[in-house]
């Protein structure tokens, strides 16, 4: 009976400090996610390039679904700074 009352207690106390130190490993990630993400090289915001890139396409002569997903690449392109 206090074999089986000692293990019942060593258990509920390996499981608090299990949580405890998963509480804190979350803590931890938390933290290093918590700030602003890391820039990238010569990357743009959407509304940057989006108003770059309709002035790269002014005056185009294509259809409105060519130019659609042109704009809709280039804007990618220039958000991953490789434009």
């Amino acid at each position: 009976m206090l074999k089986t009352v000692s293990m019942i207690a060593m258990a509920g106390l390996m499981t608090l400090a299990v949580s405890g130190v998963s509480q804190a490993q979350e803590r931890t990630m938390r933290k290093l996610t918590s700030g602003p993400p890391a820039a990238l090289q010569g990357s743009m915001t959407q509304a940057q390039a989006r108003k770059a890139c309709r002035l790269e396409m002014r005056g185009a002569r294509e259809s409105k679904k060519s130019l659609r997903i042109k704009m809709k690449q280039c804007v990618d392109q220039k958000m991953q700074g490789n434009g």
